[in-house]
């Protein structure tokens, strides 16, 4: 609601992209001083240094971020502004929203997925070390990810001037471009031809986050946008972290040989 509320809906994918930045930069750090903590010291240590860093940070935010001073409303308008149930009803009509919310959701159950279960896939298979493994995937997420969020708002403000749907049309491109990368990328033989592979669909998977988080500003007045976007972070998260993780370790247990 803050971003939006400071930057035109031309411009607002790359602003919420920028702000989503926060996902691969933290995952990227989360990963490697986890995976160094863990295999240095202790593994237990890994989860309170990566969980007191946001406890860190959150006093700057509250003493930087302020909330635009809003103009008065015109003395003439009449229509109330929405509320949460009104809110909801308004959503409820519009397919878009949920298409929207249930493909993000799809998207982080895969993502969130590939997270838990990569690593040990590079243990595995191609005999790296606790602290290789977290450098190795801790660059692909650094790299791929930063380049994919800023491609994404990026892309999508440009093509979503003439059409709103590119907002859209632009992750789920992405989305179908990755799945062979992803797929060649496992099948490798080799550790430096994986890191190639995964660091491009790396890159397109994060492609969702500027678009779709603007396009579903775009679905409610402004008055709207926070309950919007609180609406859909929660369909996001449940099926997406909730599901995700359990579903593809479910999957994984099914698919190992007897």
């Amino acid at each position: 609601m803050v971003i939006s509320d400071h930057f035109p809906s031309e411009k607002r994918a790359r602003a919420l992209a920028i702000y989503s930045l926060g996902i691969p930069l933290g995952s990227a750090t989360g990963v490697v001083a986890g995976g160094y903590i863990a295999a240095t010291v202790d593994w237990r240590l890994a989860f309170f240094v990566v969980g007191l860093s946001g406890v860190i940070i959150a006093p700057f935010f509250k003493y930087f971020v302020r909330d635009k001073v809003k103009k008065p409303a015109p003395a003439d308008q009449t229509t109330p502004p929405y509320s949460f149930k009104g809110t909801v009803i308004l959503l409820a009509k519009k397919k878009a929203f949920w298409f929207l919310a249930f493909g993000a959701a799809s998207s982080s159950m895969l993502g969130y997925g590939i997270a838990f279960w990569l690593p040990s896939l590079l243990q595995r298979s191609f005999g790296l070390s606790l602290i290789e493994t977290s450098l190795f995937f801790g660059a692909i997420l650094l790299i791929g990810g930063v380049a994919g969020v800023l491609g994404g708002g990026m892309i999508g403000d440009w093509l979503g001037k003439n059409n709103k749907a590119a907002y859209g049309l632009v992750p789920a491109a992405a989305f179908l471009l990755a799945v062979p990368l992803f797929a060649a990328g496992i099948m490798s033989g080799s550790a430096t031809i994986a890191f190639i592979l995964f660091l491009i669909p790396q890159a397109l998977a994060y492609f969702w986050l500027g678009p779709v988080l603007s396009a579903v500003q775009h679905l409610v007045p402004a008055d709207s946008r926070a309950t919007a976007s609180a609406l859909f972070l929660l369909i996001n998260n449940l099926i997406g972290i909730g599901g995700g993780i359990f579903f593809l370790g479910a999957l994984s247990d099914s698919l190992t040989p007897i």
